[in-house]
């Protein structure tokens, strides 16, 4: 038997690399596109700022049960250690798994492709194809195109593991450093429109007629911007005093994440009329052509750039916790499990997580994936604002520094809200859910052949 010590994480990162992981995570491109699907759902401004005020209200709600969890449970991992705490290892395991191969990757190939085509807007040539394969592998089951953009993507993915891998301190003041310019830029941007942007003709007729189903959609459009202030409980054990920094960041990132989409989008409504931006792909490049020609659009896109950049090193510096989480519980590929030496990360997950996202860029079939596990990932969601209410009946002596405020209405308007989001996914792509399911079942085989190889030992 080996009685060697495990090498173990180290909590390092404080409660600004706390903060700037939600912050830095949530905010990517969404700020600068989605206002556009919102007016063409709700048809008028009172409307869209009331889909934000509703969306960020349940992302609170959710922050405000997480933050419970993450202050009792201040593991590796966040929803794994919440999930197998409440039902079981299964659900804890069937996360991991989700996160590993399709949520969290694709969300990594997703940005860092993201990041290359604003980066395009300055370098053209980054959308030559370099080398075509001749398999009917790419889109519409033509042959696969290789473009210089997605080396590039690559590129940048594999110096934010790099980076990474040599320690979460060196990553964390990374993404403190990239989140606070980030909110900068975008500060400066939504000053620019409300203190130098003249102001829109007034219009009297709606973009669109307000229904409830067009409010729903609307919604789902602000969850989904707003997604992504969880990731910060996945490094929870490397948070220096957990009970206090985690919900203080889980909460205070929310909340400004709430504020930075309100004051953006009345930078946007101030310029622009319902109509213009209901016929714009890039909402705020087009306010900042109108208020500064040419340069305006262009130092959008380096914003833009910048907020992806973030949300990048953020997603990789907290996504390898998750399946390294499970494997330390035996439930994943042993080497997954392994924390680096002198490095004290999980060097192991981090490439294994950052090589596959590289294939999926290659691949292109990241944005396909990503759709697929939106159905899954959200009945995970669900069920960990649930744990809320299991652990404190099923765990009464749990200690907990953090109680969650307005409880359990809170957890609850939470579940609601990720029960509006799963029938409208249902509904709209009944057959990516379904295959979505299929694709975190297709896990089932690994965890009971993992789940024996325990029992053995």
């Amino acid at each position: 038997m080996d009685n060697t010590p495990r090498t173990e994480l180290k909590r390092v990162l404080g409660p600004w690399a706390a903060a700037s992981i939600v912050v830095g995570t949530v905010i990517g491109s969404g700020i600068f596109l989605v206002p556009k699907t919102m007016i063409e759902k709700v048809g008028t401004v009172e409307a869209v700022f009331a889909v934000w005020v509703v969306g960020g209200l349940l992302s609170l709600a959710g922050a405000l049960s997480y933050a419970e969890l993450a202050a009792a449970l201040p593991e590796a991992g966040g929803e794994y250690a919440f999930l197998r705490e409440a039902y079981g290892p299964l659900w804890g395991f069937l996360y991991s798994w989700t996160q590993m191969w399709v949520a969290k990757s694709g969300s990594i190939a997703t940005l860092a492709t993201g990041f290359f085509l604003y980066l395009t807007t300055f370098f053209e040539p980054l959308k030559g194809v370099i080398y075509t394969v001749p398999l009917p592998i790419g889109p519409n089951g033509g042959p696969l195109e290789i473009q210089y953009g997605q080396l590039f993507a690559i590129a940048l993915i594999l110096s934010l593991g790099w980076l990474n891998y040599y320690g979460v301190k060196l990553g964390g003041n990374v993404q403190v450093a990239v989140t606070f310019l980030k909110v900068a830029l975008i500060a400066a941007i939504i000053l620019a429109g409300l203190a130098l942007g003249q102001a829109h003709a007034p219009e009297t007729a709606s973009v669109a007629p307000l229904t409830f189903s067009g409010f729903i959609a609307a919604l789902v459009a602000a969850l989904w911007a707003y997604d992504g202030w969880n990731n910060v409980s996945m490094v929870s054990s490397e948070i220096k005093n957990p009970q206090k920094n985690l919900p203080r960041a889980l909460i205070g990132g929310t909340l400004c994440v709430i504020a930075i989409y309100i004051l953006a989008n009345a930078a946007y409504f101030h310029v622009m009329a319902p109509s213009e931006v209901a016929g714009s792909t890039r909402v705020a490049a087009e306010m900042m052509r109108k208020i500064f020609q040419a340069p305006g659009a262009a130092a959008v896109s380096v914003a833009a750039m910048i907020s992806i950049f973030a949300a990048l090193n953020g997603s990789i510096l907290s996504g390898a916790r998750v399946p390294y989480a499970a494997a330390r519980d035996g439930y994943f590929f042993h080497a997954i499990g392994r924390v680096h030496p002198q490095h004290h990360t999980p060097g192991v997950s981090i490439v294994v997580l950052n090589l596959w996202a590289c294939l999926l860029v290659l691949s292109g079939k990241y944005d396909d994936l990503f759709n697929l596990v939106i159905f899954a990932s959200w009945i995970l969601y669900g069920m960990t604002a649930a744990a809320v209410l299991v652990l404190r009946k099923k765990r009464p002596d749990l200690l907990r520094p953090y109680r969650t405020l307005g409880y359990p209405v809170v957890p609850i308007l939470f579940l609601i809200g990720a029960g509006v989001l799963l029938f409208s996914t249902a509904w709209e792509r009944p057959r990516e859910s379904a295959m979505g399911l299929g694709l975190m079942a297709l896990g089932l085989p690994f965890y009971y052949y993992w789940k024996r190889q325990k029992a053995r030992k």
